[in-house]
């Protein structure tokens, strides 16, 4: 069983940067497509970005309008977010998620479609 472990959370200013991890254990990382979602207080959880098994192919929701990155490290086992120019808005606690690359890193952004979670880390962004 694939078990996601997420950290690099915390408390950042506004306009700063911040780099989110994820190492996945328990399979092969390249076998999963991996990624990300937030759940902001009193709202649903939603889609941020994700990533295909061998980190070709990237994914992003309208959460992340071009100041978040996916990647993955070469063992393909570790995915990263990072997030420039932080703002308040962005305070949440962010979600790695992973399916078998069968199903495929775009339909990660369908929460139906995710088969792990982690346990998430919290960043808040002050103004």
């Amino acid at each position: 069983q694939l078990h996601l472990v997420e950290s690099g959370g915390g408390l950042v200013q506004a306009g700063n940067s911040l780099r989110l991890s994820c190492v996945a254990s328990g399979g092969t990382g390249k076998d999963y497509a991996l990624g990300w979602w937030r759940q902001t207080p009193g709202r649903e959880r939603e889609f941020v970005a994700a990533i295909s098994g061998g980190g070709g192919s990237t994914y992003y929701g309208d959460s992340a309008p071009g100041r978040f990155t996916i990647s993955r490290g070469n063992a393909k086992n570790t995915v990263y977010l990072q997030m420039n120019t932080l703002k308040p808005e962005d305070t949440a606690v962010y979600y790695c998620v992973a399916s078998p690359r069968s199903i495929g890193a775009a339909n990660l952004r369908i929460r139906d479609r995710i088969e792990v979670w982690g346990q998430g880390t919290s960043v808040t962004v002050s103004a």
